[in-house]
């Protein structure tokens, strides 16, 4: 088996070889860069290729490393080389048929896709192979599918192969050999045995459990063998593939009726005859290659993560921009109203960061999003959207949760396939138009996540689109949002004082408040205000909190919380409960006030 690393830069002389046939680009200093994901038949080498994504590279020194230790160079060779770990091995084993049968499932589910490339070999099969694309990669797999999934059908044939050997024919002893009396017993120096007779059983797990030696030793596909058979090997083995183990096949088949004996007989011969096909002719070649992993990877994401039945709008939006995730959660402020939470896939190197280009266009996806709903309840205004964007009260603006979504690969513990998200602590990027107003249309918040690609791909093979997995997955971006915006700003709840209107509240103090100030929904008499905790907003929130205090108690306020059960908390939280006085008692209160809010 050979391996290859997309986009990375190789010597002419390293690959010239191994990727005849493929499509390259050659650079002017002789380099040749593989701009494919997925599998190759090379038959002049008589050797799988597999070209993996490029996020199995790290970046130590300004050098891409896979694993971020080794050249991409010393394991071209991958059945021969000497410096992965038996755990790395594996998992570049695994990994090479986890993308595989990516390809194959992003084929399969869009057929009109121009991004996939695709050729068999083609040949006349005896057998009716169970499979999808029947390349020969397809039939190693599934031969070893077999081999792993049988092992009681193959100690089965065993026990009854074995039964009864070495028992002796008493009727044929007593008639056919002379004996020897003596103490009056009779004494029998040359019992008969049952005699060993060909078996067909046999004769077929030793050809299956040959291949599966071959291509372990030939591919380095691992194989687990549980029998003590003697096996066909070396130059016996090359005439099976050069034509006789077909013929040998073809001459045993009537001899198989079960459902497993006669796929078991299916596997061996499509084996013989698929490699017969590829090594009798040099020109001959398959594969199965993408040229944008980019966009099957952005499919693996959409089926994690996004709703199916967005509006055409949302999704393909009026000024050509097509958004990669949109779907439709509990909102940030609301536990009674959704909101669309807007992602896109990143499918970069570990240390590339998305361009400014990428940016502008997250943050325009989140206002042509805001928009369209602003526009269904301006044209619809008893419509039973649940999505609610624009409060008429305050005018404040929903936060709409924005992020940047990248695989990665756990190099320290890479066959990992556990759910994982990170949040991307040195990506701070916003928007916005007024500053400290953060229900304002035009503030606007993106985050980066990096998820596991293990986890991601494995997810996709197995077609997991569990409402269970979703949630927990949505689950993770909303909590992990409500602490970013929890970190930069500080929350509370007002309750109009005694005797007070909160309408003629909210419009006696509409300059300072809007944008701060946000009214949820069946909360006909309490609002949420959010205050930035930057240290030069210091003075201005206090003189805020100044003016307000004469008409709002104001509670200290966790997202997510109910806010009517902020209002049972012990006056001691509440730093504006109290009666307020001209002068020294409000410094105070102003004092506490300032203590509270930097307490975080």
């Amino acid at each position: 088996m050979k391996i290859l690393i997309e986009e990375h830069l190789y010597q002419a002389k390293d690959i010239e070889e191994v990727i005849d046939g493929i499509t390259t680009l050659r650079d002017i200093n002789g380099k040749i860069a593989v701009n494919h994901v997925g599998y190759y038949y090379n038959s002049k080498l008589k050797d799988c290729v597999f070209i993996l994504p490029k996020v199995i590279l790290g970046n130590v020194k300004d050098e891409e490393l896979v694993f971020g230790q080794y050249k991409p160079e010393e394991i071209i060779s991958f059945e021969s080389q000497k410096k992965l770990t038996p755990t790395e091995y594996e998992f570049i084993y695994e990994l090479s048929v986890w993308i595989y049968h990516a390809i194959s499932l992003y084929h399969d589910t869009h057929s009109k896709s121009n991004i996939v490339l695709q050729q068999n070999v083609q040949q006349m099969s005896k057998g009716k192979m169970r499979l999808k694309h029947n390349t020969f990669l397809d039939i190693l797999l599934a031969i070893q599918e077999f081999n792993r999934e049988n092992q009681n059908f193959f100690f089965f044939i065993l026990r009854n192969i074995h039964s009864g050997y070495n028992k002796i024919n008493w009727n044929r002893t007593i008639s056919t050999t002379n004996t020897i009396i003596r103490d009056q017993n009779p004494i029998y120096l040359n019992p008969v045995n049952k005699k060993r007779q060909i078996n067909f059983d046999e004769e077929l797990l030793v050809i299956f459990f040959s291949i599966l030696n071959y291509i372990n030793k030939h591919y380095g596909f691992p194989a687990t063998i549980n029998v003590n058979f003697p096996l066909i090997t070396d130059h016996k083995f090359e005439h099976y593939l050069n034509g006789f183990g077909k013929k040998r096949l073809l001459n045993i088949k009537h001899k198989y009726f079960t459902d497993k004996h006669l796929y078991l007989w299916e596997l061996c011969y499509a084996f013989f005859d698929k490699s017969k096909e590829i090594n009798i002719d040099i020109n001959k070649h398959e594969y199965l290659l993408v040229k944008n992993f980019n966009i099957v990877f952005e499919d693996m994401i959409d089926t994690l993560i996004s709703d199916k039945n967005i509006p055409t709008e949302l999704k393909e939006q009026k000024d050509g921009k097509i958004v990669d995730h949109i779907y439709k959660d509990q909102s940030i402020i609301e536990d009674n109203n959704d909101i669309y939470f807007i992602g896109d896939s990143k499918y970069y190197k570990e240390t590339t960061q998305p361009s400014e280009n990428s940016i502008y266009k997250q943050f325009t996806y989140a206002k042509n999003v805001i928009q369209y709903n602003i526009n269904l309840f301006n044209n619809e205004p008893n419509n039973n959207s649940s999505c609610r964007y624009r409060d008429p009260l305050t005018e404040g603006y929903s936060i709409t949760p924005n992020f940047f979504i990248r695989g990665k690969i756990d190099f320290d513990n890479p066959k990992n396939q556990k759910q994982k998200i990170e949040k991307d602590e040195t990506f701070k990027q916003h928007n916005e138009h007024f500053f400290n107003r953060l229900f304002d249309r035009d503030t606007l918040f993106l985050q980066s996540y990096d998820i596991n690609f293990m986890f991601v791909i494995a997810s996709y093979v197995h077609n997991s689109d569990e409402i269970t997995l979703k949630n927990s997955l949505r689950k993770m971006f909303r909590n992990n949002f409500i602490e970013f915006i929890e970190n930069k700003f500080q929350f509370y709840v007002l309750e109009p004082r005694k005797g007070i209107i909160l309408t003629n509240a909210v419009e006696r103090h509409f300059k300072k408040l809007i944008g701060k100030i946000y009214q949820p929904n069946n909360y006909s008499n309490l609002l949420i205000m959010a205050l930035d905790k930057d240290a030069k907003y210091k003075l201005e929130n206090l003189s805020l909190v100044s003016n307000i205090r004469q008409d709002f108690h104001i509670y200290e306020y966790h997202l997510g919380d109910d806010p009517k059960e902020v209002l049972k908390t012990n006056p001691y939280s509440n730093p504006m409960a109290a009666e307020p006085k001209e002068s020294e008692e409000q410094n105070n209160i102003l004092e506490e006030f300032e203590y509270r809010s930097s307490d975080d």
